[in-house]
């Protein structure tokens, strides 16, 4: 194995614009968090003070608002997006369906009943009437799972249109497409910018961020002791797992533990599915999924992840000498 001091990374999801400071912090204290609640509160001032490992945030949200940060418009969008967000809401409701059965949450099942109707309608809607009135079926679908636990009320999505607008993000990655295929070559550089393979790596990625580590880390030649993976949608279906790079999917051969964590209430996930849809690698590591559960109203966030013990548990044992 590589030696010198660790690296830490974090690779951040869809959101607004962020401030790299401010969110690096974030993610250490509630990292910090999650090792006082795994017993290992020794390790906390390493981590705040960095003598533990070289701390990076790789921030690339700029290179997807550069259209603006809300989205406020269908004009922010482009046609062929359509096809791509139908899928992802339809893959989501899946989820959510496995999450809320009518037999013992049969309001719950309405509201994502309804929201079902409601995309074979916006899908429809699309094909005889254009691309504005798919948009607009659309926030009309995210404005209904708004109304499911864990999802209403959410601070960090206010409204329906936001929620398209995020999730956006993903399939604009994804897009490998003449020019548009530059977008997710610019993010991957950002996040591998300044890493030095000469040193062990460990990755801790959120959301989209798990996708762009995923590819990123098939780039990398350094040897990555863990990767942990939260919130991610990588098993979502045909929607993101038939997109990745390279294919057929499978853990990234420099990866020597890949641990992935989900929380039953967070939809943009998986779930379990992830261990059993993407690959071992050459030398027969895979994703470990272990389930975690987070209190409060949005458990999508990545320092509500952090904050679980069983989190922060493999990468302060990764990142000590």
């Amino acid at each position: 194995m590589a030696r010198g001091k660790h690296q830490l990374l974090f690779v951040h999801g869809i959101g607004g614009l962020r401030d790299t400071a401010t969110d690096r912090r974030e993610w250490l204290e509630a990292l910090a968090a999650g090792a006082r609640d795994a017993g290992m509160a020794d390790a906390i001032s390493g981590l705040t003070q960095g003598w533990l490992a070289d701390v990076t945030f790789a921030n690339y949200s700029d290179l997807f608002n550069r259209r603006g940060a809300q989205g406020d418009t269908a004009g922010e969008f482009e046609e062929d997006e359509v096809p791509f967000l139908a899928g992802l809401l339809d893959a989501m409701l899946e989820e959510l369906a496995e999450q809320f059965p009518a037999e013992s949450n049969p309001q719950d099942a309405r509201v994502i009943d309804d929201a079902r109707f409601q995309l074979d309608a916006a899908v429809q809607g699309r094909q005889a009437q254009g691309v504005g009135e798919g948009f607009r079926g659309l926030v009309g679908v995210t404005t209904t799972m708004l109304r499911l636990p864990g999802l209403r009320q959410a601070a960090q999505w206010m409204n329906g249109r936001a929620v398209l607008f995020q999730l956006a993000q993903v399939g604009r990655y994804l897009d490998r497409r003449d020019k548009k295929a530059e977008l997710g070559a610019a993010v991957r550089a950002r996040v591998l910018e300044g890493l030095d393979p000469a040193r062990p790596l460990v990755v801790v990625s959120h959301s989209l961020g798990t996708v762009v580590a995923y590819e990123a880390l098939h780039e990398y030649s350094g040897a990555v002791p863990v990767w942990i993976t939260v919130g991610s949608p990588l098993a979502l279906g045909a929607v993101v797992l038939d997109r990745l790079v390279p294919r057929p999917a499978s853990c990234p051969a420099n990866v020597a533990s890949w641990r992935n964590f989900w929380d039953r209430d967070d939809v943009v996930v998986g779930r379990p599915h992830l261990a059993n849809w993407i690959g071992a690698s050459k030398s027969g590591v895979k994703a470990v999924t272990e389930p975690v559960d987070s209190h409060g109203l949005w458990t999508h966030t990545a320092t509500k992840y952090l904050e679980h013990g069983a989190v922060a548990r493999p990468v302060i044992e990764a990142l000590r000498p």
